[in-house]
C-alpha cells in the first residue's frame, strides 16, 4: 500500500533515482531514503506518516512494481482511500483504553455460585416436570385432598391439586376435586381462593353442584371481612337467580348463615321468607341460624330470641342442645330492649296472640332419605311476614289491664280488684332480683320478711314455657344484667329442667355459658361443679378460665386465685388464658410484678395479651410507675406491642384538656412527665407487632412473594 502511495504522489522523473542512490539497497531502504529528504518531495507529501511506522511495508513487495496510474478507475479508488484516511487512527480510542480488574475473594466467588445455583434450582422447581411411572386418578386426588383438609393441611391439599395433578400429571380434574377444595377453603374463610377455584371450574366447563354453592356460601360466612363476604354471597345468589337455578335447603341454610354472621336479622328473614316460599321445610337448624341473627342485635336481640323460641314451639319444632346454647349466648350478649314492648309481645295470653300459621304450600319438597327433619312432615308452616311484623313492632297495643301506681319506697303494679291478694316471692337470691312485675307486686322492691308473708307462694316464671303458667305476671321490669335475663328463663335449675324435658343433653359449652350468666357470689355459682357432676360433665380448662375471668372483672384477685387449686385437682394446668384472666385483677404494681415472676417460674413466657391486660389495669388507675415497670418488662422480653396496647399508651401519655400544673396539684398526674419521657424513648427501642394475614398459612409455599403479599379486604 505504501508503494502505491509513493507511485501516485511522486513524479515520474523521481523513479529514475532509485538505481543511482543505493544500487545495493533493498526497495524498502530506498523508500526510507526518499522519506529522509523532505525538500525533494512535493508539498502534498509533507504531511504523510513515515512508512516505517507500518509493519506491512516491505513484506515481499517490490517498489519497482508500482506504476503510476491516472486512469478513470483509479479516481474512485483515490476518493475511497481519502475517506479511509480520515478515520485512520480513531479506532484506538475504543480498544486502547485499559481496564483494571481486581481479584475477587473466594467468599464472594462462592456466594455468587450459591446464588446462581439457588436461582437455577428455583427455576427448575417452578417448571412442571412430567411424572414418570404410575399415574393417579382424579378420584384418588379427591380422597387425598379430603384427608389433608381433615388434618388441617389446606395448603398441602391446594399444592397437591394445582402442582402435582394439573401441572405434573396433567390430569383433567372433575367436579368433586374442585368442590372438596372449595369446601376446605370455606371452613377457614379463604373466600378469595374459593371463588378462584369456582371460576376455574366454570372455565373447564364443569357443572357446579349444590355442594359447591353451599361451600361458597360457607366461605363467605367465615370470611375475616364480613362486608366483603356478604357482598360476594349476595352477588352469587343473584347470579343463580338470573340463571333460574334453585338452591336446596342446605344451601339456603348456608345463605342464612352468611346473613346471620355478616348482616342482621332483617336480611335473615328475607332469605327465610324466600326459603319458605320455595317450599323448603323449616327445621331446628333453620331456627338456629335465625337465632344467630338475633345475637347480632345487641339492643333487642334477647327479645327477638324469645319470640323465635315461641314460634318454634307453635310449629312443634323441638330445640336441641345447640338451640339452648344460642339462647344462653343471646342472654349474655344482648339486651331485652324496651320493657313495655317486651311485656306486650312476650306476656300476651295465647288467645290474644293469634297463631301466625298457614297451610304448607303444594310445591313442598319431599323429605330425602336420610335427611334430618324436625316436627311432623305435614304440619303447618310459618307466615314470615306476620312474624317479621311481630319482631320489629315498635308500637304494640297497650293492654287494658291494671293501673300502675308508684308508692314510696317500692314501685307496685296493683289491680283494682285483687289488691288484697299478695303473692310473696321465694326467699332466695335468685327470686329477690327477679326482673318481673306481678299484678300485686314489683320485684325487686321488697322481701318476704318485710311483707310478712310465707315464702314459696309463687315461683319465678320461665318465658321458655308456652303458655306461661303464672297468670299474675303482667309486665317486665328493668332487665339490666345477664343474670336478670337468665332469671327470665328459669335460672340455673329451671333452664336445665327445660333441657331435660326436650331431651337436650347439657354439654360443657352449656355449663360454660351458665357460668358467665349466673349471679356472681350466688349459691348457683357455688353449686355449678356439683350440678356438672350430676350431669356427668367433666369441667375443662375453658370452664375454669371463665370463672377466673368473672372474678377478676369484679377485682377479686384472691377469689380468682382460689380457683387454681380446684383446677389442679381436676388434673389441669394453667395456660396463657388463665394468667391473662388473672392479670385483669392486678390493679397494683406488686400484684402485676408477682404475676410476671410466677409465669417465669412456671416456664410460661408472657405474651402481648398478658401485658395488655396489665397495661389496661394500670391505665385505669393512672399508675405511671406501674406503667413504666410494665414497659421495662416488655423491652426485656422484646414483646412487640399491638394496636390495642398502643392506643392505651397514647391515651395515658396525653395531658388532660384542662390540665394546669401551676394552678392546682393533681395527685394522679404528678409523675406523667417521667412516664412521657420514658415512653417516647421506649417507642424508639421497640418495634410494632406485625399482624399476620389470615390467609398466609393457607397459601402454597411455591407462590411468588408478590402473590403471597397481596391482600383482599
Amino acid at each position: 500500500m505504501a508503494a502505491q502511495v509513493i507511485s501516485r504522489y511522486v513524479p515520474a522523473g523521481l523513479h529514475a533515482l532509485k538505481a543511482s542512490f543505493y544500487p545495493s539497497a533493498c526497495p524498502a531502504c530506498k523508500l526510507w531514503t526518499l522519506v529522509q529528504k523532505p525538500s525533494a518531495w512535493p508539498n502534498s507529501l509533507l504531511g504523510l506518516r513515515p512508512l516505517s511506522s507500518s509493519q506491512a511495508v516491505g513484506k515481499g513487495r517490490n517498489l519497482s512494481e508500482s506504476r503510476p496510474a491516472y486512469s478513470s478507475g483509479t479516481v474512485t479508488e483515490e476518493k475511497e482511500e481519502d475517506d479511509a484516511e480520515e478515520g485512520f487512527g480513531t479506532l484506538s480510542d475504543k480498544f486502547s483504553s485499559r481496564r483494571f480488574f481486581r481479584k475477587a475473594s473466594t467468599e464472594l466467588h462462592d456466594l455468587r455460585l450459591r446464588t446462581q445455583g439457588a436461582e437455577e434450582e428455583e427455576e427448575e422447581e417452578l417448571k412442571p416436570r412430567p411424572r414418570r411411572g404410575r399415574r393417579n386418578t382424579p378420584y384418588w386426588y379427591f380422597l387425598r385432598c379430603k384427608e389433608l383438609i381433615k388434618e388441617d393441611k389446606l395448603a398441602e391439599a391446594l399444592d397437591l391439586f394445582e402442582v402435582q395433578m394439573l401441572k405434573e400429571e396433567r390430569l383433567q380434574p372433575e367436579e368433586m376435586n374442585y368442590t372438596v377444595l372449595i369446601g376446605g377453603c370455606g371452613r377457614v374463610g379463604y373466600v378469595k381462593k374459593a371463588f378462584q377455584l369456582y371460576n376455574n371450574m366454570k372455565k373447564r366447563r364443569l357443572t357446579p353442584t349444590d355442594a359447591t354453592y353451599t361451600a361458597l356460601f360457607n366461605a363467605c360466612a367465615q370470611s375475616p371481612w364480613k362486608d366483603s363476604g356478604l357482598q360476594m354471597a349476595l352477588k352469587l345468589h343473584q347470579q343463580l337467580q338470573d340463571r333460574d337455578l334453585e338452591l336446596n335447603v342446605i344451601s339456603y341454610r348456608a345463605l342464612l348463615k352468611v346473613c346471620a354472621f355478616c348482616s342482621d336479622l332483617r336480611m335473615c328473614l328475607q332469605v327465610f321468607k324466600e326459603m319458605v316460599q320455595k317450599g323448603h321445610s323449616v327445621t331446628t337448624e333453620t331456627f338456629n341460624f335465625l337465632l344467630m341473627g338475633c345475637i347480632k342485635d345487641k339492643e333487642n336481640g334477647f327479645r327477638y330470641a324469645l319470640q323465635l323460641w315461641r314460634q318454634m314451639a307453635k310449629l312443634y319444632i323441638k330445640p336441641d342442645s345447640y338451640t339452648y346454647n344460642l339462647m344462653l349466648a343471646a342472654a349474655r350478649d344482648c339486651s331485652l330492649g324496651d320493657p313495655l314492648v317486651a311485656s306486650e309481645l312476650l306476656l300476651r295470653a295465647p288467645e290474644e296472640s293469634p297463631a301466625v300459621l298457614r297451610p304448607r304450600p303444594s310445591r313442598q319438597r319431599q323429605k330425602r332419605p336420610g335427611g334430618k327433619e324436625s316436627g311432623p312432615r305435614a304440619g303447618p308452616t310459618l307466615d314470615v311476614e306476620v312474624l317479621e311484623r311481630r319482631l320489629f313492632s315498635e308500637n304494640p297495643i297497650k293492654p287494658a289491664g291494671p293501673l300502675v301506681s308508684q308508692e314510696t319506697g317500692a314501685g307496685k303494679t296493683l289491680s283494682a280488684e285483687e289488691d288484697s291478694n299478695i303473692c310473696a316471692a321465694p326467699d332466695s337470691s335468685a327470686s329477690e332480683n327477679l326482673p318481673v312485675s306481678y299484678q300485686n307486686q314489683l320485684v325487686p322492691s321488697f322481701t318476704a320478711a318485710s311483707v310478712g308473708l310465707s315464702p314459696g307462694a309463687c315461683s319465678p316464671p320461665n318465658l321458655l314455657d308456652l303458655p306461661i303458667a303464672d297468670d299474675n305476671l303482667i309486665s317486665l321490669g328493668t332487665v339490666a344484667t345477664p343474670s336478670d335475663r337468665l332469671a327470665l328463663m328459669g335460672n340455673l335449675e329451671g333452664f336445665l329442667k327445660k333441657m331435660r324435658e326436650d331431651d337436650a343433653a347439657a354439654s360443657i359449652k352449656t355449663f360454660t355459658l351458665l357460668a358467665e350468666l349466673v349471679e356472681p357470689g350466688s349459691p348457683a355459682e357455688s353449686s355449678l361443679l356439683a350440678v356438672m357432676e350430676e350431669h356427668k360433665v367433666k369441667p375443662d380448662l375453658t370452664f375454669f378460665n371463665t370463672l377466673v375471668r368473672k372474678k377478676s372483672k369484679r377485682a377479686d384477685l384472691e377469689g380468682a386465685k382460689s380457683l387454681l387449686p380446684l383446677l389442679l385437682k381436676q388434673g389441669l394446668s394453667p395456660n396463657l388464658h388463665t394468667f391473662c384472666n388473672l392479670a385483669i385483677a392486678c390493679h397494683k404494681k406488686e400484684d402485676g410484678v408477682q404475676l410476671l415472676s410466677d409465669m417465669k417460674r412456671s416456664g410460661i413466657n408472657p405474651n402481648i395479651n398478658i401485658y395488655g391486660a396489665l397495661i389496661h389495669a394500670a391505665v385505669r388507675k393512672l399508675d405511671y410507675v406501674y406503667l413504666i415497670e410494665i414497659l421495662r418488662e416488655m423491652r426485656n422480653t422484646q414483646t412487640a406491642p399491638n394496636e390495642f396496647v398502643m392506643q392505651m399508651l397514647e391515651f395515658a401519655a396525653q395531658y388532660p384538656p384542662d390540665f394546669d400544673r401551676y394552678k392546682q396539684k393533681d395527685h394522679y398526674l404528678e409523675k406523667i412527665d417521667g412516664f412521657r419521657s420514658y415512653y417516647f424513648r421506649w417507642l424508639k427501642w421497640m418495634a410494632a407487632e406485625e399482624q399476620p394475614h389470615p390467609w398466609d398459612k393457607y397459601r402454597s409455599g411455591k407462590q411468588s412473594p408478590k402473590q403471597a403479599s397481596s391482600r383482599e379486604e
